[in-house]
């Protein structure tokens, strides 16, 4: 096993088009890191840098204590897991697995006792003389999984492993992984979109967008104190609601000002942001945080009024769509009842779960937080 460390990496295409800009992180040895964001934000190159299989335009980048930004791919210790499998359609599951450490030379006995090994961690010894068609999608990652696993490398790097697999086998498989994870112990890089998949395995999460590492943090911590609009928004499923409103004071009380609503915050916020009112600013609440309470009368600085449009039921929760006086739109996670559409409700909000923001701007287009992890104004 080996630590990761990752210093002003930077991905340069003709153009001087960034793929990956100023990347700074440290894995450490055994950690289980996630990378997440959307389509095209420089994950999966970032993974690929890594792998050496994208070549690195500036930066250092360590794995241990060697630099490998120059070392074949397969000299970097590093095993990979990728979206498609890619395994070989001619070759039975048991030389799939074994076909890495034939190429160098292992032997038999070796060989046979890894795959055993593997095999008896993932529940593949019935299937180790079938061949890839003859096996289910989350048979054929398992099997990419253990052609991984085999090879006892210092470093996994797993591509969006899962995007392939319907969502029983992705919740399945995900478990899978963070159990192998925590009987191997081997440090890994795992990229995904699914903010989901990135909330229940890493140890780490690391959140980009445009290129740009935007927050890394473990996952509770970034869901609670997103740095910025961009990690609120993106994190948290429904996303993040968001009013553009403005700051006031009122006898010593701080308070988030709107054309919807007057929302009075709490003590410890009314302390760091004094001197901070009369400004632009944004409150983002997230769908969990509200209460509704069918009645039309709002109680002052604690609620928002607003009409339903859409419920969508889950289950035990439901999520509902509403809408503002100002026609703005907002969404509710709550525990499942009856709901009217058309019906005019109070949002009940608690003080203590209003996250502020700055408004975007050309200087900061992702709206970094006021407050910091330890509650401070920033």
């Amino acid at each position: 096993m080996a630590s990761v460390t990752l210093e002003n990496v930077a991905k340069i295409y003709p153009g001087d088009v960034y793929g990956v800009r100023d990347f700074d992180l440290e894995i450490s040895d055994g950690e289980f890191l996630v990378l997440v964001g959307p389509s095209g934000c420089g994950k999966s190159t970032t993974l690929r840098m890594v792998a050496g299989l994208e070549t690195i335009s500036a930066g250092t980048l360590k794995i241990g204590d060697r630099v490998v930004n120059d070392v074949h791919p397969r000299d970097r210790d590093i095993a990979m897991v990728f979206q498609n499998y890619a395994l070989y359609p001619h070759m039975t599951v048991f030389d799939n697995m074994a076909f890495a450490l034939k190429m160098r030379k292992t032997p038999k006995s070796e060989i046979k006792e890894r795959v055993a090994w593997a095999a008896s961690l993932l529940g593949l010894e019935p299937l180790l003389a079938r061949k890839p068609k003859a096996l289910s999608g989350g048979q054929r990652q398992r099997v990419a999984l253990g052609r991984a696993i085999v090879r006892k490398p210092a470093v996994f790097l797993f591509d969006e492993p899962l995007s392939n697999l319907d969502a029983k086998l992705r919740v399945e498989t995900r478990a899978e992984i963070k159990r192998l994870h925590r009987q191997l112990g081997t440090t890994t890089i795992y990229v995904t979109h699914d903010q989901e998949e990135a909330m229940t395995l890493g140890d780490r999460v690391c959140v980009m967008c445009d290129g740009l590492q935007r927050q890394c943090a473990p996952p509770l911590e970034i869901y609670r104190n997103p740095a910025d609009r961009f990690v609120a928004g993106f994190l948290g499923m429904p996303s993040m609601n968001f009013l553009q409103g403005e700051l006031q004071q009122l006898d010593g009380q701080v308070w988030f000002a709107s054309s919807d609503a007057r929302l009075r915050l709490d003590g410890a916020s009314s302390e760091w942001l004094a001197g901070e009112v009369n400004r632009p600013i944004v409150a983002g609440i997230r769908p969990e945080s509200f209460q509704i309470h069918e009645s039309d009368s709002v109680a002052d600085g604690k609620s928002i009024a607003a009409t339903v449009q859409v419920v969508e039921p889950l289950g035990s929760q439901m999520d509902v769509y509403l809408v503002l006086k100002s026609g703005a739109r907002i969404v509710c996670r709550v525990s499942a009842a009856s709901m009217t559409e058309g019906k005019l409700v109070s949002l009940l909000i608690d003080p203590a779960e209003i996250h502020l923001f700055e408004p975007s701007s050309a200087e900061d287009p992702y709206g970094r937080s006021l407050r910091s992890a330890e509650g401070e104004l920033v």
